[in-house]
């Protein structure tokens, strides 16, 4: 029988679409694959459903077994890999019902056998009713530089210390819950006492290019505001941390703004951006390395900056221009940390390196 060769390989019991099959349905489930790597089954019990990955791959149909309401595909995965996917019937997104780790309502995480851990980051899963515990303190940001009006949530891990700006913070506060990971690094040993501030996001495009709008009123509007707020913070230390294009603004910023920031974690920062880049046929087809690199060869004292690069190891095309700034930032005096996690361009992946490069970058 098929279901022999398809779901008993990966210890579902009973016929497919059974009770007793859902009943020890748990997934995604990964068996070894000729070759190296994986093979994944993701299973989806009702209508026609397909699956869709953050980054990683296209976005594929399942399969129907017989008449039944089991879906389910089969996917090839290489070794270490922690990636993001959710299940689409029509145009709706949904978190898999049976897989505990989430992010957000209608996501969920994947990782094969051998990804590393991530120790400090809870299961969570916003559709099955956790609860997702935010920041007490809010300030109210309205921002004569940036335009608009903006809540920024605080929170002293561990009684507060150094600021640590998390750029796209709504991400760290609603799909992947960074408050409790801190906390847990802090009273684990791991890092300091730190103020986390997250900062969320209008138009990333607008703000995370390399233009000087939002540093200034980071510097002149926002800072101030925290320290006001009534959580202790120690604003001598700052570390900026970022993803993608949030973390080519903090590279960005630790090259202009010196004074300001020189302690920097970047994830997977787009280091390929130049202006125009984002809107152009393939962004990441232009000179290695971008306008970060073209700065770097100016040979801009860095002897101040602690930096952390990270970037997924599934990233090929990102590799280049990440291995470029490295290099120059150190040749220009940075104390540089490299390392690659096991992902593709996904927060999944990115955040034990958020919590292991912030401690590095305090020092």
């Amino acid at each position: 029988m098929l279901s022999d060769t398809v779901f008993a390989a990966y210890g579902l019991p009973g016929e497919p679409g059974s009770e007793e099959f859902w009943a020890a349905a748990a997934g995604p489930r990964s068996v070894p694959a000729d070759g190296g790597g994986w093979t994944t089954l993701f299973l989806w019990r009702g209508a026609a459903a397909r699956i869709g990955f953050e980054s990683w791959s296209p976005e594929l149909a399942l399969r129907r077994w017989g008449g039944t309401d089991c879906w389910y595909a089969e996917v090839r995965m290489p070794a270490r890999l922690r990636v993001t996917y959710r299940f689409l019937v029509g145009e709706t997104a949904y978190a898999d019902p049976f897989n505990p780790e989430g992010a957000g309502g209608d996501r969920s995480v994947a990782a094969t056998p051998d990804a590393p851990a991530q120790p400090h980051w809870p299961a969570f899963r916003a559709d099955a009713d956790d609860v997702l515990p935010l920041p007490r303190t809010r300030v109210r940001w309205a921002s004569e530089r940036l335009g608009g009006r903006r809540t920024v949530r605080v929170h002293p891990a561990g009684g507060g210390g150094p600021v640590v700006l998390l750029l796209d913070g709504d991400d760290w506060l609603y799909l992947h819950p960074a408050m409790t990971a801190f906390d847990s690094a802090v009273a684990g040993g791991e890092m300091p006492p730190v103020t986390l501030v997250f900062l969320p996001t209008r138009d990333r495009e607008a703000e995370f290019g390399c233009r000087p709008e939002l540093w200034e009123a980071v510097r002149d509007e926002l800072l101030p505001l925290v320290g006001e707020s009534g959580v202790p913070v120690d604003g001598d230390r700052l570390v900026v941390a970022g993803q993608s294009l949030g973390g080519l603004s903090a590279v960005y910023a630790a090259l202009e703004f010196p004074d300001l920031v020189s302690r920097v974690a970047c994830q997977s920062a787009s280091l390929w951006w130049t202006p125009g880049a984002v809107r152009s046929a393939d962004p990441l087809g232009g000179p290695v390395g971008g306008s970060v690199a073209a700065r770097l060869r100016e040979r801009p004292d860095l002897s101040g900056l602690r930096i952390a690069f990270d970037v997924g190891e599934h990233e090929t095309r990102m590799l280049p221009h990440c291995e470029l700034v490295e290099t120059l930032a150190e040749r220009a005096g940075a104390t540089v940390r490299t390392s690659r996690s096991a992902s593709g361009h996904d927060r999944a992946g990115w955040r034990q390196a958020l919590l292991r490069d912030v401690a590095w970058a305090l020092g």
